[in-house]
């Protein structure tokens, strides 16, 4: 097991791919043979991101997105046929990055989380941890993300204490135990495949 506090301060930011907003970077991986990092390159991307105004998602062909609203109430997703409803913070929502995505915001700005991966290359889920308790952690990447103050987890038999807005990274290579001992955080899971 790998354990990494990444503090908020040491995030980086992007701009959204079509230029509408800007990403916090939280943490990510691209491919080991990449010169640059750029969309082409990337396996998975773990990122915050505001969300002001309607408008339209960027197009990212291949990718599959998982997204949690953190902050703020009332996001819709409006896609030709289909609606994904974030109007309930912390409500996990899955889609292609191929979809045609229109945001409508029904109570005024929203913070929402993104986990990101590039179809094939990783499996990766996004949920919220809100009540004291444990879960399984299988093999790879882990993302225990704060996003509305101070925690407290326990890993195996290991304490930790994440600060408002920071992530603790595990990279695991086997099995483990995650338990909330207090608090809320968000989880992002990413096994690489292949």
């Amino acid at each position: 097991m790998k354990t990494t506090l990444l503090k908020s301060e040491d995030y980086t930011r992007s701009p959204w791919k079509n230029g509408g907003g800007i990403f916090t970077d939280i943490a990510d991986a691209h491919r080991t043979d990449a010169t640059a990092k750029n969309w082409d390159t990337l396996l998975w991307r773990f990122a915050s991101t505001p969300i002001v105004a309607p408008g339209p998602f960027s197009h990212m062909p291949g990718i599959d997105r998982l997204q949690m609203v953190v902050s703020g109430r009332g996001l819709v997703l409006r896609a030709p046929g289909q609606d994904f409803d974030e109007r309930q913070p912390f409500t996990t929502v899955r889609f292609t990055g191929e979809i045609e995505i229109v945001t409508e915001l029904e109570a005024g700005p929203v913070e929402v989380v993104n986990l990101m991966a590039r179809r094939g290359a990783a499996e990766i889920d996004l949920l919220a941890l809100r009540e004291p308790g444990e879960r399984r952690l299988a093999a790879g990447t882990h993302l225990v993300y704060a996003p509305c103050g101070d925690c407290r987890v326990r890993l195996d038999d290991a304490d930790f204490t994440i600060p408002g807005n920071g992530t603790l990274r595990v990279e695991l290579t086997e099995p483990s135990r995650l338990a909330l001992v207090s608090g809320l955080v968000v989880l992002g899971s990413i096994r690489l495949l292949g």
